[in-house]
């Protein structure tokens, strides 16, 4: 009898995880996208946190994370692996965790290679720099038509970072999204949703409720630096309600949030070209 060997290497698609259902989901959407675009396997993997959510929840099928879906893979022969993160900077988890999970997997597993990509945005003035302004310029550009704005003022946020390099990222990108915008948007201001306390992470002001709370009172655009709904983006998420209250103390406010990055058709392209360039 025939067996086929496994495929090599095996692309993994790995964001930070979630406890949220709706984030592997999309997870896995996206990773389907960019199989049909590349016409071989990507599969959707996580970090940390999603292999706690029930399966029944997930359709029935269990989310991995990095470790066990590596391990599980070379039980079956698989020795090589390429790695796209779904990041948009260098975080903490792709610049520490991962790089150490990988080392403890190889002391343990002979002949394992693994060949991680870069985050998306490796340089603001580069390809995906470039490629993410672009998404997000398409996004807004279309929360101002859909909703009929004139010269709206733009608020770009992401979640916050202890890492200085991942919010120099998110203000690259905001300062790329005001030229890209031009003389159709008011301003660009970049914010986070949350920070840690302490002098040496005031990089991440002004959180998004003060950036609201600045911002002239009238309709403008808040656009999500997020790849999928959770606990924090998406409907019922933290900025709606962070925006839902701004609303409320500021009569005349009018907070309109963009779809996700990760919804974008954009960002499949994004991650098929990166994984040509890795040779996967």
């Amino acid at each position: 009898m025939h067996f086929a060997m496994p495929e090599k290497p095996a692309v993994l698609l790995v964001d930070n995880g979630s406890l949220q259902p709706a984030a592997t989901l999309a997870l896995r959407r996206l990773a389907a996208a960019v199989s049909r675009e590349v016409g071989r396997a990507v599969e959707p993997v996580s970090l940390l946190h999603s292999s706690a959510i029930e399966p029944g929840r997930l359709g029935g099928v269990a989310a991995e994370i990095f470790e066990s879906a590596v391990r599980r893979r070379y039980a079956l022969g698989v020795r090589e692996f390429v790695v796209l993160p779904l990041f948009f900077g260098p975080s903490g988890a792709l610049s520490g965790y991962m790089p150490a999970r990988v080392e403890e997997l190889r002391a343990g597993l002979p002949g394992l290679q693994v060949r991680v990509g870069p985050p998306l945005v490796d340089a603001v003035e580069g390809e995906g720099g470039r490629a993410v302004v672009a998404i997000l310029a398409a996004q807004v550009q279309g929360v101002i038509e859909a909703q009929g704005l004139k010269r709206p003022w733009v608020v770009l946020v992401d979640h916050g970072s202890p890492q200085r390099a991942v919010g120099a990222v998110r203000d690259g990108l905001a300062r790329g999204l005001a030229a890209k915008l031009g003389g159709a948007v008011e301003e660009v201001v970049a914010a986070s949703m949350e920070r840690r306390e302490g002098a040496e992470y005031d990089f991440n002001e002004p959180l998004v409720a003060r950036a609201l709370e600045k911002v002239e009172a009238r309709s403008g655009v808040v656009a999500l630096l997020f790849f999928a709904p959770g606990r924090h983006a998406g409907p019922g998420g933290d900025i709606a309600g962070i925006c839902a209250e701004a609303e409320r103390r500021r009569p005349g406010l009018r907070c309109c949030l963009t779809p996700l990055v990760g919804e974008h058709e954009g960002l499949v392209a994004i991650l098929a070209r990166r994984l040509r360039e890795m040779g996967g």
